[in-house]
């Protein structure tokens, strides 16, 4: 719904949207229905499509499962029609590997290489939720090795107000950058990452998210998307008042100042864990380790991650459940 809002308010502001993707009118996860299909008569209506009065086009489209080709014609599209927030949408986010030769030469390298600016926006369902390899990782990683002198936008938000705001950002704003989005699974139905209409209508993309309920907190867990919710799940189980969860929503650039603020008051005084679902040698770890621990002077950071693997999650949802249950219970150990 926060997406439908997003577009629909883009639309009545003048802006195109255009949305392709595997799957994406319907939505991978039954989330979108943006086009309704008559079924006696195939006639097909694009409630979206009437939003923009005339002034704005609403297209979206189902690509195939070739995903280096559209990812291109995407790219080239935002060239030319930079006024318009193109997105392209993968059903899972593990699928955008098949255009990593895109996402390389042109997303990433653009910029640096040809002086060619591109605001297109890449929606990668992302999330550990026992659905095994090929459907729980879109490789952040990956997004952020490419990361460099403000080339790209790395975002994940936990809440529908964070994607709305986080997607009329990337409309409105004249600094035209790609944006990368890791989009949520399981959690489009949540009730904790459900959002009041009051956030919506008023506020702004949020790069960290401090925890307003912890006020004198002794550890401090650092997070980013949908661990966030399953950690404040636990910590509410185990009647815990003393660990603060801080969501990291913009992975890149990274939102020093913001951070900064969120933990400087904390430094020297609380135990600082950075938390994610993905193993040791992947996620966004090795990226921010450096620079969560300049902020805070050169003090370590202790993780809790999965264990090293050359595969992104295991293909057996008994070993998953074993294994996020194993992360969240090491999150609120108590160390020495």
């Amino acid at each position: 719904m926060a997406e439908a809002l997003a577009f629909g308010a883009l639309l009545l502001d003048g802006v195109p949207v255009r949305l392709s993707g595997q799957d994406s009118r319907r939505g991978t996860f039954n989330q979108r229905h943006a086009v309704l299909i008559d079924t006696e008569t195939g006639a097909e209506f694009y409630p979206l499509a009437q939003a923009g009065g005339g002034r704005a086009r609403f297209a979206i489209y189902d690509t195939p499962l070739s995903e280096a080709a559209p990812l291109g014609f995407e790219y080239g599209y935002s060239r030319d029609y930079p006024e318009a927030l193109v997105v392209w949408e993968a059903q899972f986010g593990d699928f955008a590997n098949g255009a990593q030769v895109i996402i390389d030469q042109c997303l990433a390298a653009g910029e640096d290489r040809w002086g060619l600016l591109s605001g297109l926006t890449l929606l990668l369902p992302h999330g550990y939720e026992g659905q095994g390899a090929e459907h729980s990782s879109a490789r952040p990683e990956r997004f952020l090795d490419l990361a460099a002198r403000d080339n790209i936008q790395v975002c994940q938000p936990s809440t529908a107000a964070q994607y709305f705001h986080l997607l009329r950002r990337q409309a409105l704003r004249r600094w035209r950058k790609p944006l990368v989005v890791l989009t949520p699974k399981g959690m489009l139905r949540a009730p904790a990452a459900a959002s009041p209409v009051a956030d919506l209508a008023a506020g702004r993309f949020r790069a960290v998210i401090d925890d307003a309920d912890i006020e004198e907190p002794s550890r401090v867990l650092l997070c980013s998307g949908k661990i966030a919710h399953e950690l404040r799940a636990e910590r509410a189980r185990l009647g815990d008042a003393r660990t603060a969860i801080v969501r990291l929503e913009q992975l890149y650039p990274f939102p020093e100042r913001d951070m900064k603020e969120v933990l400087e008051p904390r430094t020297g005084r609380c135990e600082i864990l950075w938390v994610q679902e993905e193993p040791r040698n992947m996620g966004a770890l090795d990226y921010l380790r450096p620079r969560l621990q300049a902020l805070l002077g050169g003090r370590g950071v202790a993780t809790v991650t999965r264990p090293e693997s050359a595969s992104p999650a295991t293909g057996s949802h008994k070993a998953h459940v074993l294994e996020q249950s194993a992360l969240l219970a090491f999150a609120f150990r108590t160390r020495s």
